[in-house]
């Protein structure tokens, strides 16, 4: 089992982690690590390795892809995989393993999401934010998470009064990992500076009145700080490093009643936790009980405010070690003003104990004599304060950073106006040591020391290997040098003798030692030599060297005299440093972390030994720990400068190899590392880290540990530190090199190669920083951090941001780059720094926001007319990704604010702010740009409603804004190509704002319409150009309707209406042009006249603009094309009456006609045009049924029109058919026609044919050139009905010829509305009749007529001849020809059921007693008859037989001055009466309006026909002698009314003629011309009667 030593790497993405190493074959790690995942294609590789004595060893891989891996807030038991030996590679990435080993590995893997915030902490934190923020910024999502949690309450924990302070001790993701710590076992109240809980923030803000932005950075400094307030850090007590703790003289605090500790001041927990922690970890273990209980309760609430991230947990079991408590106090020369305390009442303080009234004096003493410029106000420097677009501040950074406000003063009210020029002036950030002058003098003297007599150029020994003859001890470690041969090394100068691994511990300085070791062994002539060759030595660095001496005067503004003096006394002081000097020195060993586990058990039992010269000391042991604290103080006295110190840790072993290495090496334990520590080096009172050093290449070393040194140098009783020393030298050098000789701009040193960093300026002052660190042990990382934070005081200055990003990222990668051997975490190496913790971070924190401030302006601080500012924006956005590394990589923050979102933050707000400024000074801007007039009163140059002149130069500036960032900033920002496109950011930014501004306008113009619609249709184009360029293809508004066209929808519509005018007014006057032209034909192909083609080309040309605005809106298009589609209803129906009108006027011209019907034609078709342009079927359907309406209209226009042109032609067709109709006269012969002379009929039908083909020839081949085809059909169907009725009425049914027939038909005529159909028949007097062979002949005639217009399929088609109805009534009356009288009589019967009355009013009862109503639908009769009628029909020979009785007639009115003798006549009419009697009249009686006459007449109706054949006609007159009898009125009783009743009264109104239709009237016009016939004639007579004239009307 032993054989195995493992440890366990965690590689996701390019973050690796490592567990401590465990022996054993069964390991147990219990380890947490979480990664945070921004790409799930990838996968989680553990590799397990076997640690070695000089390498480690593979022992397998194991690779899990990040998409297999399940979430989960819980912990869960995990799975065993099995450890693979070899990787498969895709693309230069680990994509699997093969190969499997017989080992396995149990891991719990899974991904995390947030925990939901509960209901009263997000109102708690919404409150605080409103009153906090104007301006919210993703960068703060971490606040809300920050008090998520439930607390752990630990066994003995204070109980605090103030809700918001208990949020600093709860369970932290950002412990370290692998440092195994508990936290101490009370919650410490030692945060330094500790945030937010410091106070509460509302009344703090309010009654601070503060500028906005000065309060503004706390709350993100809070969260990017956050690790360190939830978690108690991995050392448990005050932040390492810390520059604000209290010299030890205030420990008299512990005193303070607990009761007051929420106040939380950070000097008073320090000294206070000192206290505790002194007594409280001295038993190593006596904690471990509790502090289990207290890690248990610490797993439950693990990281539950991560983002997403793998958590991975290695299981099985975990090694709690007490923890270790690294405590720090510094000189207050750093009492950071956060050394204040401050209470949770908003302004007056509770009462407090005497104690802390000692104290507060005690305070207020101290920084006053420090005179701090933390939060003083620099007068030199303007306020901060930029007069931006904006005004005030307006930025990002409204949202306050409550972390670094102080709480509030105890002293005085220092004003907190922070100022800024080129960069943070801060005195945080730099710069104290620039008015320190008593610093400034000692730094300046021990310079001049560094430099006089440079170690770079002291002399190096010159070690050679050597035998030794006799037992030789080591110089340095007092070890025997062992061996047969080559047992050590040897100096061929000094002859200074030692081993191999102590050849680096012996003092550097060949000469000195030498001379040194001369003066202690008296040979004074020796010591001579040595100190003539050293000051020979400084005289050659003075000469060779002035200038460097010249910048130290000339930085440290000292007088030529005075720098002379001090010259020779430090030339002194290097040759006296050897003899006379001396120093007392105390080192307290506080703790270390991270060491090498030596022993079996994975652990080691470390304890210190601690050298300076020949004394040496040494802790106790701490058992079993590897991050011990020990807390031990040793004192020392030391008389030589070029001493070192040597501390050195072991693992203390006590076995039986570890006795018999002791005999041989002197050294019974395992060597854990070293550090030497130059006593030269020591000043003042240091808390310094310092990394564990190899002793030799074989040693495995790891870890770094924690001293206080404590010198008082004879002479220099009172310095600070030489870290402080060094940054005075840097600082005052940093600024006179850059604003007293560069005028504030920073000289960028020329360097090339790998530490072209570490070349902070040009060579001389260079090698003056070198010199001290080198002379004062000043390490480069620290060198780094203070260039650092001077150069972030001129971030703006050319240049500087792309070199302080590049030494960022040395710094990050410094911390960042754990190896497997260390076990220490990148934040807890930092926590070491010298430079202090939180004083890196709050400077990061400082420049964070103020870059942020600047790229919230890259307009004006980025101009794009300049490349080297544009490289600066690049370095500036490089910037602020390296602090974002640093707060992950370094700081080991969960999920710091991502640099892409920050940058997009600013980019937002630098372009609210640019759109502000351009809306605020649209027309000068402008002006300035575009050359135009800028004569405009003041008032004028905004927005108006009386005008829209500001919009498109608003977007002309918009446009030139987009351009710019696109253009010139995109390509400059492009490290985030996938999340930071400031193109699109621009425009969508723009827009947005834009769209606002815009919505408003319109809805203020459309209040008062003061503008011309034009100048809102161009405005609408404007608006519609700036969106489709730059706007519709985001991602933002990809595939969404956009809201302007509804913005302009209202002007679109007024355009409309008054484009309604104007189509009008064009309609008009394009008639008028082609009216005087004579509506010419607009070319020989074009069969119509220009008029139209006008009309269309305005039409079509308000449509283009209505389409170009291209509105993406349905709804609102849908709108804009039902109104067009109004307009053009409205316009051409005006076109087609007009046309109408006046179209009478032009039949009698030859082609006018029909270049006017083809114009209404070509109306239709360009309608039929445009509907398919305004969308076809697409369009909206209202608009569509309008159109759809409207073409429907224009065809009966058409219709009316070719009517109209058709009747023109009725007199020459007369003419015609006249012709025809004597030439068929001629034709003879009998009806049945012989086969021979079938020939005969068909010349006979030619020859009667000829007039009218003459006429249709010349005709029709006029039309079918000048008519479009369609317009051709309807001239010829008008024709064909003309030709066809001309031809019934001249040829089939003429006129009748005796006069009183013609009479007759007449007045039924006149009845019938037929008058100008019978008067072409009365005005030729001869009858005629047409013969069998006549109907033939026109038979014939017809079919060639019909072929004629059906012209080969050129004219009218078959069907439409063949049905219509004009050819068919010809072939119905050619075809009643042939029948008899007879027939004809009862067709006319039959189907004539309304002659009176429309055949209504008849009624009937049983007997003539029963009177009955009134008869309905009867309008005006003019009387009534009473009559019984009875019905028999024979049984045997089924003749009928009718029986009527005239009983009556009533309410006759007639007026006559004569006398009145009215009297019945009553005939029957129908088939085979000739022989028989038809019709029997009444006696008359004399002036009797209701004469009663009771006469009985008989009719026999034979047994041929039915009774429905037949009807009565009764007609009432008045009798005159010797001329014709009036008549009065008509009744007409027709039988098949009463063949069910069989005998009834009948009750018949009387009317004043008889009314046929169409057939009736045929029959009546056929029998009307058969003379011959007597039934034939009295029928006509009859049916011709009407009531006469009467007397007196």
């Amino acid at each position: 089992p032993d054989k195995f030593n493992t440890y366990v790497t965690l590689k996701v993405q390019n973050v690796k982690s490592t567990t401590v190493a465990v022996r054993g074959d069964e390991p147990c790690w219990e380890q947490d690590f979480m990664f945070e995942i921004s790409r799930l294609d990838l996968g989680l590789i553990v590799e397990v390795w076997n640690k070695g004595l000089i390498w480690d060893t593979l022992v397998g891989t194991v690779w899990i892809a990040l998409k297999a891996i399940h979430q989960s807030d819980e912990e869960g038991p995990g799975e065993w995989s099995t450890l693979e030996a070899e990787v498969v590679m895709k693309h230069d990435e680990i994509c699997g393993t093969k190969n499997p080993t017989p080992h396995k590995i149990l891991l719990d893997t899974r991904f995390e999401l947030p925990f939901d915030i509960p209901e009263e902490e997000a109102r708690y934190w919404t409150r605080k934010l409103e009153q906090i923020n104007s301006l919210g910024d993703d960068e703060y999502a971490f606040q809300e998470e920050v008090q998520k949690k439930p607390l752990p309450s630990a066994a003995s924990q204070c109980s605090f009064e103030d809700a918001d302070s208990a949020v600093d001790d709860r369970d932290s993701d950002y412990r370290s990992e692998t440092s195994n710590s508990i936290p101490p076992p009370y919650h410490t109240t030692a945060q330094p500076n500790a945030s937010v809980h410091q106070f509460t923030v509302p009344s703090r803000l309010q009654q601070q009145g503060v500028l906005r932005e000065s309060c503004a950075d706390s709350l993100q400094n809070y969260d990017l700080d956050y690790r360190e307030h939830i978690a108690i850090s991995p050392a448990g007590s005050s932040r390492y490093g810390s520059s604000c703790n209290v010299s030890q003289g205030s420990s008299h605090l512990s005193e303070l009643d607990h009761s007051h500790e929420s106040a939380h001041g950070s000097e008073q927990d320090d000294d206070h936790q000192e206290r505790e922690s002194n007594h409280s970890y001295h038993s190593s273990g006596s904690y471990q009980k509790d502090g289990q209980a207290w890690l248990k309760e610490q797993e439950e609430p693990r990281g539950k405010e991560e983002e997403e991230k793998v958590c991975e947990t290695e299981e099985k079991c975990a090694d709690h070690s007490a923890a270790k408590l690294p405590l720090e106090l510094e000189k207050p020369k750093d009492v950071d003003a956060g050394a204040q305390v401050s209470y949770h009442g908003d302004n007056e303080p509770p009462p407090f104990p005497p104690a802390r009234a000692h104290w507060i004096r005690a305070i207020s003493k101290v920084r006053l004599q420090l005179q701090e410029g933390q939060d003083e106000a620099d007068p030199s420097k303007p306020p901060w304060l930029k007069g931006g677009p904006a005004g005030g501040l307006y930025g990002i950074d409204s949202m306050p950073d409550l972390r670094k406000k102080k709480p509030i003063p105890l002293v005085s009210d220092l004003s907190l106006v922070q100022s800024r020029k080129a960069g943070i002036t801060s005195a945080m950030a730099t710069r104290t040591s620039l008015k320190d002058e008593e610093l400034k003098s000692h730094v300046y003297k021990k310079t001049l020391q560094a430099l006089i007599y440079p170690i770079s150029c002291t002399t190096p020994h010159n070690f050679e290997v050597w035998t030794a003859t006799t037992p030789t001890y080591c110089y340095e470690c007092e070890g025997l040098l062992w061996g047969i041969a080559r047992q050590g090394m040897r100096c061929g100068e000094c002859g200074v003798k030692c081993h191999e691994k102590c050849q680096d511990l012996l003092n550097a300085d060949c000469l000195q030692r030498a001379a040194e070791k001369s003066s202690k062994h008296g040979a004074e002539d020796r010591t001579q030599n040595f100190i003539m060759a050293m000051k020979d030595r400084m005289k050659i660095r003075e000469r060779n060297k002035p200038e460097i001496f010249d910048l130290i005067r000339d930085v440290f503004c000292e007088s030529k005299l005075t720098h002379a003096q001090q010259m020779k006394t430090v030339k002194q002081s290097v040759l006296d440093g050897t003899s006379k000097w001396s120093a007392k020195i105390t080192i307290t060993v506080v703790c270390a972390q991270g060491l090498q586990a030596k022993d079996k058990t994975g652990s080691s039992d470390p304890y210190v030994t601690v050298q300076v010269g020949k004394t040496k000391k040494r802790t106790k042991t701490i058992f079993g720990n590897l991050n011990p604290v020990w807390e031990e103080k040793f004192y020392f006295e030391c008389h030589n400068s070029s001493d070192r110190i040597k501390v050195r840790v072991w693992d203390e072993d006590d076995d039986i190899k570890s006795r018999v290495k002791q005999r041989l090496k002197r050294e019974s334990d395992d060597f854990l590392g070293q550090t030497i520590i130059e006593v030269r080096t020591l000043s003042g009172e240091m808390d310094v880290w310092y990394n564990l050093e190899k002793r030799t290449d074989k040693s495995a070393v790891s870890g770094a540990i924690r001293l206080q040194i404590s010198v008082e140098i004879k002479g220099e009783e009172k310095v600070a530190p030489y870290h402080i020393q060094y940054t005075c030298l840097h600082e005052n050098l940093f600024h006179h090199l850059t604003d007293v000789q560069g005028n504030g701009v920073v000289k960028i040193p020329d360097a090339k190669g790998d530490d072209a960093w570490k070349v902070y300026f040009d060579e001389t002052a260079q090698e003056i920083v070198d010199e001290f660190a080198m002379r004062y042990g000043i390490e480069s990382i620290y060198q780094a951090m203070t260039h650092f934070a001077c150069l972030s005081s001129k971030y703006m200055c050319p240049g500087v941001p792309a070199v302080m990003s590049t030494l960022l990222a040395n710094i990050n990668a410094y911390y960042a780059h754990t190896t497997a051997s260390t076990n220490v975490s990148a934040s807890d190496r930092f926590a070491a720094s010298n430079f202090g913790k939180e004083r890196f971070v709050k400077l990061l924190d400082q420049l964070h926001n103020s870059l942020r401030i600047d790229l919230s302006m890259y307009r004006n601080n980025f101009p794009a007319s300049s490349r080297e500012r544009l490289q600066d924006l690049k370095s500036t956005v490089d910037l602020l990704t390296s602090i974002t590394f640093f707060r992950m990589k370094v700081q080991e923050l969960q999920s710091p604010p991502r640099a892409s979102q920050v940058v997009k933050d600013c980019v937002k707000a630098c372009l609210n702010s640019t759109y502000e400024y351009i809306f605020n000074n649209c027309h000068e801007l402008y002006s300035r740009e575009y050359q135009t007039d800028p004569d405009l009163p003041p008032e004028e140059q905004g927005p108006s409603i009386r005008n829209l002149d500001f919009w498109p130069k608003l977007i002309t500036l918009i446009v030139s804004i987009i351009e710019e960032d696109k253009n010139s900033y995109t390509p400059v920002l492009n490290q985030f190509p996938q999340e930071l496109a400031v193109g699109k950011i621009s425009a969508e930014v723009m827009w947005s704002l834009f769209a606002q501004d815009m919505k408003y306008a319109t809805e203020e113009h459309e209040k008062h319409r003061l503008c011309k619609s034009a100048d809102y249709m161009n405005l609408h184009f404007k608006v519609k150009w700036l969106y489709n360029e730059y706007v519709r293809d985001l991602p933002a508004f990809k595939g969404k309707v956009p809201e302007y066209p509804a913005w302009f929808e209202q002007f679109v519509m007024q355009w409309l209406d008054e484009n309604e005018d104007v189509s009008l007014e064009f309609l008009h006057g394009a008639l008028e042009r082609d009216k005087k032209d004579g509506f010419q034909q607009t070319s020989e192909h074009a069969l119509f006249s220009c008029s139209v083609v006008d009309v269309f080309t305005q039409l079509n040309q308000s449509f283009e603009i209505i389409k170009k605005l291209e509105c993406p809106d349905p709804v609102v298009i849908a709108h804009y094309n039902r109104r067009f589609a109004k307009t053009i209803g409205k316009v051409l129906m005006q076109y087609a009456d007009i046309l109408s009108k006046s179209f009478q006027s032009y039949c009698s011209k030859e082609k006018l006609p029909c270049i006017l019907m083809n114009n209404i034609q070509q109306l239709r078709v360009q309608l039929e045009k445009m509907f398919e342009a305004m969308g076809g079927k697409e369009l909206d359907a209202e608009a569509s049924d309008h159109l759809k309406e409207l073409q429907v209209k224009l065809n009966n226009v058409l219709d009316e029109l070719s009517a109209v042109f058709g009747n023109s032609f009725q007199t020459r067709i007369d003419e015609c058919v006249k012709q025809m109709s004597d030439i068929l006269c001629q034709v003879k012969g009998t009806g049945n026609v012989a086969a021979n002379a079938r020939n005969t009929v068909a010349q006979d039908a030619d020859n009667v044919l000829r007039p009218l083909m003459d006429f249709l020839d010349g005709n029709l081949t006029l039309f079918a050139t000048v008519c479009e085809k369609t317009v051709l059909k309807r001239v010829l169907k008008e024709l064909w009905r003309v030709v066809m009725n001309t031809m019934e009425k001249l040829i089939v049914l003429p006129p009748l010829t005796d006069h009183t027939g013609t009479q007759l038909i007449f007045s039924a005529a006149k009845e019938l509305g037929h008058l100008s159909k019978l008067k072409d028949h009365m005005v030729r007097e001869e009858t005629r009749s047409l013969t069998p062979k006549q109907c033939a002949v026109l038979d014939l005639a017809l079919d060639t007529i019909k072929q004629y217009f059906h012209a080969g399929g050129n004219g009218l088609k078959k069907t439409f001849l063949e049905k219509s109805p004009d050819l068919q009534s010809l072939r119905y009356a050619l075809s009643l020809y042939t029948q008899t009288t007879d027939t004809l009589i009862k067709t006319f019967v039959q189907t004539q059921t309304a002659q009176v009355h429309d055949g209504k009013g008849i009624r009937f009862t049983a007997n003539e007693d029963v009177l009955p109503d009134k008869g309905s639908g009867v309008d005006d009769p003019v009387g009534e008859v009473s009559i019984q009628i009875d019905l028999y029909t024979h049984p045997g020979t089924g003749e009928h037989k009718v029986t009527v009785k005239v009983v009556a007639a009533n309410d006759l009115k007639w007026q006559t001055s004569g006398m009145f003798r009215p009297f019945v006549e009553i005939t029957m009419i129908g088939p085979h009466q000739s022989d028989k009697k038809r019709k029997f009249t009444t006696k008359s009686k004399s002036n009797n309006w209701a004469p009663k006459y009771n006469e009985t007449f008989h009719f026999i109706l034979g047994n041929e026909d039915g009774p429905d054949a037949y009807e009565l006609q009764v007609c009432v007159k008045d009798y005159c002698f010797a001329r014709e009898d009036r008549v009065l009125g008509i009744a007409v009783m027709q039988l098949r009314d009463i063949v069910d009743k069989g005998s009834c009264a009948c009750w018949c109104p009387l009317g004043r003629r008889i009314h046929m239709d169409e057939t009736g009237l045929t029959v009546l016009r056929i029998l009307s011309q058969r003379t011959n016939d007597e039934v034939a004639r009295e029928f006509v007579k009859l049916k011709s009667e009407s009531r006469s004239t009467e007397e007196g009307t």
